[in-house]
């Protein structure tokens, strides 16, 4: 295992380019893929990608408001001594893996993107405390957690088939979650993986060699900017402008209609926690706890530079997804996978074929759009349960986002990581994590 560990960590340092030149590698390999296997023109795969190159602006602006809101939690005392206080049940290296993983992995099952945030954020106070532990693997396996995202409570596929009206509610109607989300096969794969993927995080620990006096620019949290100090002493405010500026009454009065929303919000929707609502909740503990507006907007500057890949790597990510839709490629992919299969390996080889068009389509939401229909009838002509089609197709989602940057981005910049300093744990995570899934799926 210490001869695995270490080829896949070699490897993918070697070989795997920053993130954003994995977008580029990404779109051109899809541009080609669709001329070869598809009836597209390079000018209509062109007119594909530039259609679809704008399609995840709104999610780019969530995705990076989880960043900046995050940070400025984090930079607040009340966060902080809140992580520190936690990060106490961790005295060595072990422990710091086994907690980390644990906590990240309870945060993503309540919430995908709360959980991006707080897994990274909890590792960083957690290296602090324990400094000799190795940081890449501590935030792989913050990023580990993630893996059980599309099995809890904000998974979006099963929440969108429970919802009446969704686009296929003619073909397969409403299905609730006790049939997704709380059916036997979905609870066995998310326990099982809470409470073993801890350990398996600890043994990639075990299995890497020593940390080399080289390596701690680069893996210690020292090296990194993991939080903002508040500043002790203001300014004296001579101006009515400063006045404003410092005024913790102004702060008080916003944040206050801030949280009426909030509970407005869960009356009305009940506990829907969408990443708008997570994102809303984090801003507004920000502005209340940094107590002043100047206060903030000192943590909005210092947070903003985190953010600089997801702005620019995200459309190309649209726009690939545009050019799969489009040109008929993932169609293609995913009906290669219905053709090998019979009522007993369907819902497997539906969990392969959303792994692979994930790599292409990095959104439950827009991955399900695209396989849903075909996945769906497929189901149906086989016999097979189409809840338990559905839940393989959101595994499936989740379970290559263990070697996709997409939605690794977010814990990178708060981490202050490439994408190579944690994907050669990760893809020993990503086959670990096929064996639980593919049990629950074949034989609950």
């Amino acid at each position: 295992m210490k001869g695995i560990t270490r080829f896949c960590d070699r490897m993918v340092q070697r070989y795997l380019p920053d993130a954003f030149l994995f977008a580029i590698i990404l779109t051109l390999t899809v541009f080609i893929l669709g001329i070869i296997f598809t009836d597209s023109s390079p000018i209509d795969m062109v007119s594909y990608w530039g259609d679809g190159f704008w399609d995840l602006l709104a999610f780019a602006m969530q995705m990076s408001l989880i960043v900046v809101t995050g940070y400025i939690l984090a930079s607040t005392s009340a966060v902080r001594n809140l992580l520190k206080k936690v990060s106490t049940l961790a005295n060595t290296p072990p422990q710091a893996i086994l907690l980390v993983t644990f906590v990240a992995s309870l945060a993503c099952i309540i919430n995908y993107g709360f959980g991006l945030v707080v897994g990274a954020l909890f590792a960083i106070h957690v290296a602090k405390r324990v400094p000799a532990v190795d940081y890449r693997i501590l935030m792989a396996s913050a990023y580990s957690g993630f893996l059980l995202w599309h099995g809890g409570l904000s998974a979006s596929i099963p929440l969108l088939i429970a919802t009446p009206g969704h686009f296929m509610e003619d073909t397969m109607g409403t299905v609730p979650v006790t049939e997704t989300l709380f059916s036997s096969f979905n609870l066995f794969i998310v326990f099982f993986l809470l409470f073993t993927l801890p350990f398996v995080n600890r043994f990639l620990m075990k299995s890497r060699d020593p940390l080399t006096q080289g390596d701690a620019p680069l893996w210690r949290p020292e090296s990194i900017d993991g939080s903002s100090e508040e500043t002790g002493e203001e300014k004296l405010a001579e101006t009515p402008a400063e006045k404003l500026e410092n005024s913790q009454v102004l702060s008080l009065v916003i944040g206050i209609l801030g949280f009426a929303f909030v509970v407005y919000f869960f009356i009305q929707n009940g506990f829907d926690l969408n990443i708008n609502i997570v994102n809303f909740i984090m801003l507004f503990l920000g502005i209340l706890f940094h107590r002043t507006p100047r206060r903030f907007l000192n943590s909005v500057t210092n947070s903003v530079k985190n953010v600089g890949g997801i702005i620019v790597q995200f459309p190309f990510y649209a726009g690939i997804m545009g050019m799969m839709v489009a040109s008929g490629l993932s169609e293609q992919m995913s009906m290669a996978f219905v053709n090998m299969s019979n009522s007993f390996t369907f819902p497997l080889f539906t969990f392969l074929s959303a792994g692979l068009v994930n790599f292409f389509v990095p959104s439950g939401g827009g991955q399900w759009a695209v396989q849903g229909p075909i996945m769906i009838t497929a189901a149906l002509d086989l016999g097979v349960d189409t809840a338990k089609t559905a839940v393989a197709v959101a595994w499936g989602d989740a379970w290559t986002n263990m070697i996709q940057p997409f939605w690794a981005l977010p814990l990178l910049a708060i981490a202050g990581l490439k994408v190579r300093d944690i994907m050669g744990f990760c893809v020993l995570i990503l086959l670990y994590s096929f064996i639980p899934i593919s049990i629950g799926l074949l034989f609950f």
